[in-house]
Parts: C-alpha cells; structure tokens; sequence
C-alpha cells in the first residue's frame, strides 16, 4: 500500500518560477529603456536639449514682456439670496487691457461695474459653491465686458478676491 501511494505522488515540478522571473526582469529593462528613450528625446521630441540649456539662454528667447497696463475695478459687495439665507459676495478684479485702449476701458468702468454687478446678482448661491464656479464665472464676466468695451481692448479678467460669506 505505502507503494502505492509513493506512485500516485507526483514529483514537484522545478523551474516553474523561471518563466515569470525572466518576463519580470525582460519587462523591467524595456520599461527603463522606454523611459530613457523619452527622456533623453529620443522619441517623442527633444526634452534632452531643453535641460541643456543654461537659465539666461531662456530668458532671450522668451522674448519683451507685453504691452499691457492693468486697470483694477472697482470693489464690489454683493447682496445674495434672499429670506433668512442672506450672504454677501465680495469681488475684486483687474482688466488686462492693451496700453493704447487703457483711456478708453477706464472711461466706460462705469459700465463694466453695472453689467459685473448685474451678472453677479443672477447668480444663484448654489451655482458660486461649485469647485468650478470662479473659471465659468471669469470666463461669463470677461465675455460681457468684451461686449461693453469692444473687440480687442480687454485681454483678460484678473481676479483679485472672490469671497462668498
């Protein structure tokens, strides 16, 4: 019987981890060796002649600064809500504006305010808690003052406080 037994006992198979040891280390060399490869700029564009570049070498090819002025907007207090929910928001913000268009964009802030506050006011207090509100509200704000000053006067809207309490 004890023969028996040994028979039916199969001898453990050795050599089965070497298949899975090589494709790890095969796996493990091609990786770094992609990795290189994109590193060094040898696919994928030329990222190794970036980082030779020296600091003041960048700075020439950057280039003048623009010109622009800025022009702050008036501080704006907000009443929002309504019934016991009372809050209140409080905006601050610059406009970017080109130099020679400058007299022209703070000649018409008047109007800028009074569509800002306009806009503002319709705003639902649901819609200013969202983790997205202040890129669509910027981007809303800075259309209706493009349509105030016209075309090309306002490069951007520059938020300096938004502050909802």
């Amino acid at each position: 019987m004890a023969e028996e037994e040994q028979e039916t006992e199969e001898p453990p198979k050795k050599g089965a981890g070497k298949p899975l040891l090589i494709g790890l280390i095969l796996a493990l060399a091609l990786g770094g060796g992609g990795f290189y490869a994109a590193w060094s700029g040898l696919i994928l564009g030329s990222a190794g002649e970036e980082k030779a570049e020296s600091e003041p070498e960048k700075a020439e090819k950057a280039g003048p600064l623009p010109d622009v002025a800025f022009i702050e907007v008036p501080p704006l207090v907000i009443n929002i809500g309504s019934g016991n929910l009372k809050r209140h928001l409080r905006f601050r913000a610059q406009l970017e504006v080109e130099k020679e268009a400058e007299p022209d964009v703070a000649q018409l802030m008047p109007r800028i305010v009074d569509v800002l506050n306009g806009y503002l006011r319709a705003i639902e207090t649901g819609e200013l808690e969202r983790k997205t509100a202040l890129v669509r509200l910027r981007a809303q704000m800075l259309r209706r003052i493009q349509v105030v000053t016209g075309e090309g006067r306002v490069r951007d809207l520059l938020v300096m406080e938004f502050v909802l309490n």
